[in-house]
């Protein structure tokens, strides 16, 4: 750091995303991109906004919210656009968390969740997942602080059902519940049609998995109008101008062909179920997933040695390592050639 560089940040950890390789051509499995690209409107759509790039974007991002009103069955009032749902996950933090009002999220979850709440600077509480690796509920009743919720989570791939969502939810009625539902496309519950009953629930969402839009970040918040005019005013205060021109064509596009991106997902999910029986028939333990990614570990490689051997023929996976979850990798679901592809190699290292 240089000697400029404020204290108040002096003991901030920052996020650590998936490699981004430039140098090499690899099967890339680590950072959950889907492996389809986007709708051919999509691209049609951003060459076209392109060409108007000397005027300034619209602050309200009305074209897509009306897009989205349609596909979610929310209103235009319930809607906030942001870049990527990192930022909707962060004007949370700055909206519904201060000295009084500390941040409650698992122990073993999005990596951002911590590194939001230290650069904001505001407290926050971790809860242990179960031996299991699963939330328990009531470790989230009376939390006395806005609980953050990755549904299904990240990385352990496990999901709540949605009455377990508002056993929480009902449970903390003074404070703000988030629920990311960055993989819920996937095979879990959404809760975004509980927020008309639940004033107290914020939803976030993505296109960056189930709409293959990582590279444009485009992020969703869904809740009550006046939780949505509170981030709104944060949004206002920081950036209003959030959502570029070509993003905000790009994403309008992608929500109305959403039923491409929905077999998309369907897709993935075969092969997620073909590739998680491959796994265990290989020996490994795999979490139940509800995601575009496996998280397995087998009991005669660690983690970390698995990584590397792939690695080193040209596969990537995600490896983590934090003591609690060493022994585990990552793995996004490509395609069905990615995933025999992954499986074989595997296959060879174990018998090495």
């Amino acid at each position: 750091m240089s000697r400029y560089f404020s204290d108040k940040y002096a003991t901030l950890k920052a996020y650590v995303p998936g490699e981004q390789p430039r140098n090499q051509k690899y099967i890339k499995l680590n950072t959950n991109e889907n492996p389809y690209p986007p709708h051919p409107a999509v691209a049609k759509a951003a060459e076209e906004a392109a060409k108007s790039l000397q005027l300034y974007s619209d602050t309200e991002s009305t074209s897509l919210r009306a897009a989205l009103t349609k596909r979610l069955n929310v209103s235009m009032d319930e809607l906030i656009i942001t870049n990527g749902s990192d930022e909707v996950l962060n004007f949370a933090f700055m909206a519904f968390c201060d000295k009084h009002t500390p941040a409650v999220f698992a122990d073993i979850t999005y990596g951002f969740y911590p590194v939001f709440a230290q650069i904001d600077q505001v407290p926050y509480r971790e809860i242990p997942l179960q031996d299991d690796l699963t939330i328990r509920i009531q470790d989230y009743f009376q939390a006395a602080g806005t609980i953050f919720i990755a549904n299904p989570n990240a990385p352990t791939a496990i999901a709540l059902k949605r009455e377990e969502i508002v056993q929480i939810l009902e449970q903390n009625p003074y404070n703000v519940v988030v629920v990311d539902e960055a993989y819920v496309d996937f095979g879990a519950e959404s809760c975004v049609p509980l927020i008309r009953e639940y004033d107290n629930l914020l939803v976030t969402q993505t296109f960056s998995k189930s709409r293959s839009m990582a590279g444009a970040r485009l992020g969703i918040g869904i809740a009550n109008p006046e939780l949505i005019r509170d981030l709104k005013t944060v949004q206002f205060s920081t950036n209003p101008y959030n959502i570029d021109s070509v993003t905000m064509a790009a994403g309008t596009a992608c929500v109305e062909n959403d039923e491409y991106n929905m077999e998309n997902c369907r897709r993935i999910i075969e092969t997620r179920e073909w590739a998680r029986q491959k796994f265990e028939e290989l020996g490994f333990e795999v979490t139940p997933s509800r995601t575009n990614f496996l998280f397995a570990r087998h009991p005669e490689i660690s983690g970390e040695d698995l990584y590397l051997k792939l690695k080193e023929q040209g596969i990537l996976i995600r490896h983590f390592s934090v003591e609690r979850i060493r022994d585990y990798n990552r793995i996004t679901i490509g395609t069905r050639e990615d995933m025999e592809t992954v499986i074989e190699k595997i296959s060879r290292i174990l018998k090495a």
